[in-house]
Parts: C-alpha cells; structure tokens; sequence
C-alpha cells in the first residue's frame, strides 16, 4: 500500500508549469523527505497532492492506494487518508480547536453515528499533553493569535486525533526555534508505524535530525533528480544545491558524449 506519484505535470492555473513530470512513491510506514532550493516545486507538490484550487494539473496521477485523488474534492481526499501540515497553518476566527478537530473527526463516520464526547477529549488531552499544549487551546479559534511554534504544534496534534494513512509535513519546521522543533519533531515520530506513510518537505537538515527519513529525495526543477539515503541531506548541508546543479550537468554530458 502506497502513495504513487506518476509523471505529474502541474502549473498555477492559468501560469507557467511547475512540476514537470514528477515520480514518487512513499510506502507505508516509510518517511520519506523532500529537500530543493526555493522555486523547486516543493510546496506547489504539497498543494497539488492536497488539491489547493490555485492549481492546475495538466498531466499525470497522483493513487492512493491505487486510487485516484486527483477525480476528489480536497475534503474527500482528507476523509480518504490524506494529511497536510501547511507551511503557514490558516487562522479560523470563531471556530475553537476542540470544535475543529472534532468536526474533522465526525465527518469520517457514518450517517447517524455520533463521537462519544468523553472518549474525544480523553484522546484530545492525551495528545495535547504531549505536545506540551496547554488545556487552554481547546477554547481558543484556530491558529488565532498563535506563535509560529504553537501553530505548527497545533498542526501535529491535528494529525495525532485525525490519524491519517498518509501525511505531508509542509516545513514543518518553518519558524521554530530549537525547543519546539524537539516537540514537534517527537510527536511526529510518536506518529511513526506501518501504517502510515510521511512525506518531509524541508529546506534543511536539521530537522531530519530529529525526524531521521528512510529515502530523502532532492526535487529541482519540478523534478526528482536524486533519492539516496540520509546521508543525502548531510551531502546537501555541506555542499549546497549548487553542488546536485553541478552533478546533474556532469551527468548528462557524459550521456551525451556516449551518444555520440
């Protein structure tokens, strides 16, 4: 069982194409992460998977378990299994976060089922303890007023109660300093099991410090160029992506030269 990404083309609606003819696949119970220099096609990646209205796939297919998400509405895709931790979590003025969450949960069941209120907190609290939020936020409106750590811890209690089959973490370490990247990155890994696939979006390395992928991948051009092990990414913290820019050029020389 699988997240399969086939030679996807996708642009800004109306715009220039961005991904152009993108493979991937992340297995269950894998994290694999996605490191690029800006203008990549990284985030656009996690927007397009998702179904953000902004943009416009042109070819190609994105299965889910052999599904096809890309025919779904972005809320059907989220009930189907999909997960996305925006890069810049929304604000909800109005709507608490108990009120989110529980929503997000009850639209999973089935017509005239109902959650059981003291079950859904008893999980709420369990997961928010460990990711060291306090009772308060389940009154406060979502992301309304939230620091950049609060947010994104916000963003992993989501997936903690939602429990999805797979999930793609936008740089999820987008803004935190070192204390709440150690939390987030331990209730990501606390969320680690068979059966649930992770895609890692990031710019750097450390945060695969603490999130340490199976498969890093290195997306330029609206491609994957690369996919190694870890050890990748360190390779890339130290030599920079000017470095894969190099290789790549050198690569396709060489096939030209045996060419001729």
């Amino acid at each position: 069982m699988s997240l399969v990404i086939h030679n996807l083309h996708a642009r800004v609606a109306g715009g220039q194409e961005i991904l152009r003819g993108l493979n991937l696949e992340v297995q269950k119970g894998s994290v694999h992460a996605i490191m690029g220099p800006n203008g990549s096609g990284k985030s656009t990646l996690s927007k397009v998977i998702s179904g953000h209205p902004d943009y416009e796939v042109t070819s190609g297919e994105v299965l889910l378990d052999g599904v096809d998400v890309l025919a779904m509405e972005p809320d059907a895709r989220a009930r189907a299994g999909l997960f996305l931790a925006f890069q810049y979590p929304v604000e909800i003025p109005g709507v608490s976060n108990a009120n989110f969450i529980r929503a997000a949960l009850q639209a999973r069941l089935k017509d005239g089922e109902e959650l059981d209120a003291v079950d859904y907190y008893g999980d709420l609290y369990k997961e928010m303890d460990k990711l060291e939020i306090p009772r308060t936020f389940t009154s406060r409106s979502v992301n309304e007023g939230f620091s950049g750590g609060e947010k994104k811890r916000n963003e992993v209690l989501q997936m903690a109660m939602l429990k999805p089959a797979y999930a793609i973490l936008d740089e999820t370490d987008s803004g935190l300093d070192i204390d709440a990247l150690k939390v987030v990155a331990a209730g990501v890994n606390a969320l680690r099991s068979p059966s649930v696939g992770m895609l890692v979006i990031t710019h750097y390395q450390r945060l695969l410090d603490y999130i340490a992928p199976d498969v890093v991948h290195v997306l330029v051009g609206g491609r994957i160029v690369r996919s190694a092990g870890p050890e990748l990414a360190y390779e890339l913290e130290s030599k920079g992506y000017d470095w894969i820019k190099e290789t790549l050029t050198e690569d396709a020389h060489a096939v030209e030269l045996a060419s001729v």
